[in-house]
């Protein structure tokens, strides 16, 4: 816990209706110095593996003349949003390990705010429009290829983006005309919608109901959605013992649990926070961002060989 005079509390002021400039400060993870400064070591290998893993697996996709279905269209842009996800919060959280002060300004605050939401959005209808790919691959065959055309795929992804600004921009607005009083403490490692309302000195009650209604259903609708999706095709697998898409499928099914799963915890509940709550936020903000490119290629015989190729590619061109 912080003494007053060592966080220095700056408080927003309005005056005339202006409003000036407000700093909060993170907890982070853990107040603890020595365990800091492991964590800067732990957290800056699991960015790294991040970045390298995911813009591999886009590397593989986009070099490959076989990966041109639409699931690993659709994979290579969950990889890129992956990359852009982590990259929101990761590096602000690597870099306050070792600071003195882990102050974020309010507009970088918000904007913080804003890109978490628009790509764990986009991210969210990603995953569903993979599940809605294998459906239609498994359950309608013969009218695959006349569906998920590339035309189908691009509109899908476009709206997937536009779902995500569309979510993230109310989620902003929902928080950004809130007054702050102080003390502007903030109890995660990042800004947050629930938080943040916890700081604001007026009733939230309205606010943290729209929460639910826009982050939570979203999550759990698209949770639903998806489990209804995937029961099906795995019944279907069942009966046509087809081993190979029933692990893909698989791979799909651990992606969307590891990752609707905290996000249904935290968002679709009251506007209430817990201490365990930036501890689960780290399995949608860093875990299974890691751990996608690990699922998709270890139970995906055409990803492995695309990316062996890749890789033999590689290091021959680096011997010439």
């Amino acid at each position: 816990m912080h003494s007053v005079s060592d966080i220095n509390y700056i408080f927003e002021v309005r005056v005339l209706g202006m409003k000036h400039c407000v700093w909060f400060i993170f907890w982070g993870l853990t107040q603890d110095q020595d365990l800091q400064k492991a964590c800067f070591g732990i957290f800056l290998v699991l960015c790294t593996a991040i970045v390298v893993g995911n813009l591999f697996i886009v590397a593989t996709i986009k070099s490959s003349f076989r990966l041109t279905s639409p699931m690993y269209f659709f994979l290579s842009y969950l990889s890129f949003i992956d990359i852009c996800y982590s990259s929101v919060t990761a590096p602000k959280l690597i870099v306050d390990f070792l600071a003195k002060k882990k102050s974020i300004s309010f507009v970088g605050c918000i904007t913080q705010l804003f890109f978490v939401h628009l790509l764990g959005g986009t991210e969210i209808f990603v995953l569903t429009a993979m599940a809605y790919d294998r459906y239609i691959a498994i359950c309608k065959p013969l009218h695959y290829t006349t569906i998920m055309n590339k035309s189908m795929c691009s509109w899908m992804v476009a709206s997937c983006w536009l779902g995500g600004f569309v979510h993230s921009i109310v989620q902003a607005l929902l928080t950004v005309h809130l007054p702050f009083c102080g003390p502007n403490e903030i109890d995660h490692y990042f800004c947050d919608v629930h938080p943040l309302l916890k700081l604001a000195c007026t009733d939230t009650d309205v606010v943290g109901l729209m929460v639910i209604a826009n982050s939570g259903m979203i999550s759990l609708t698209s949770f639903v959605v998806l489990t209804v999706s995937y029961i099906s095709i795995l019944v279907l697998l069942r009966k046509r013992s087809s081993e190979g898409r029933l692990s893909t499928c698989a791979s799909h099914i651990i992606v969307v649990i590891l990752y609707f799963g905290p996000c249904i915890f935290i968002y679709l509940r009251p506007s209430t926070t817990f201490s365990e709550d930036k501890t689960v936020a780290l399995f949608y903000t860093i875990i299974t961002p890691m751990l996608n490119p690990l699922i998709y290629t270890l139970r995906n015989e055409e990803v492995k060989n695309a990316m062996k190729k890749l890789w033999s590619h590689k290091i021959s061109g680096i011997g010439k």
